[in-house]
C-alpha cells in the first residue's frame, strides 16, 4: 500500500534542509488557523505526529503563560496531521468530530505535543477514532492531554 499523500509529502521536504519548517508552513497554508501558532512539526509517520511550539507572546494569555486554546490549536493539529497521514486517503476519509481536553498546569516554556496510537489499525466504516495528544513543556512535564476523536468513513 502507498503512503498516503500528505506523508509521501513530509518524506520528501525533510530531506531538503530546513525541510521540517518548509513542511511546517505547507500544512499551516492548507489549513490556515494552524498558523496563528506557528507550529514546527518535527516527526510524522503512520500512527504518529510531533510538533513544538514557541512560547512567545502572540500564544499568551493574560497572565503570560500559553493560553488554553494554542494549547488546543496543537492539540488538532498533531491529531488531523497524524490521522491524515495515517488513514488509506484512497479507500477511507475523515474528519474531526470532538475534542475532550485536560489542562495539567500552565505552560510557560515551549510545548511539544505528541499525537500517537497503535499501528497497525484495521480501518473501519463509520469508526470513530480516538486519538490520544499530550503535550510537554521543555522540562518534561505533562501539561496537557486531549482526546480527539476523528470520524472515519469508508469512500464509496
Amino acid at each position: 500500500m502507498t503512503a498516503p499523500p500528505l506523508l509521501r509529502t513530509y518524506q520528501k521536504f525533510t530531506k531538503w534542509p530546513c525541510g521540517h519548517w518548509l513542511f511546517s508552513k505547507a500544512v499551516c497554508a492548507k489549513a490556515p488557523y494552524f498558523s496563528s501558532i506557528n507550529p514546527q512539526i518535527s516527526e510524522l509517520m503512520p500512527g504518529k505526529c510531533v510538533a513544538k511550539v514557541k512560547n512567545r507572546r502572540a500564544v499568551h494569555n493574560h497572565i503570560g503563560t500559553i493560553h488554553a486554546i494554542a494549547q488546543c490549536n496543537l492539540a488538532e493539529l498533531v491529531a488531523g496531521v497524524m490521522t491524515d497521514a495515517t488513514v488509506p486517503n484512497k479507500t477511507h476519509r475523515w474528519i474531526p468530530k470532538g475534542m475532550t481536553v485536560e489542562y495539567l498546569q500552565k505552560v510557560d516554556t515551549d510545548m511539544q505535543a505528541t499525537a500517537k496510537i497503535p499501528m497497525p489499525h484495521q480501518w473501519l466504516d463509520k469508526e470513530d477514532l480516538v486519538v490520544p495528544v499530550e503535550i510537554v513543556n521543555m522540562r518534561g512535564e505533562l501539561v496537557f492531554r486531549a482526546a480527539v476523536t476523528m470520524y472515519i468513513t469508508a469512500r464509496k
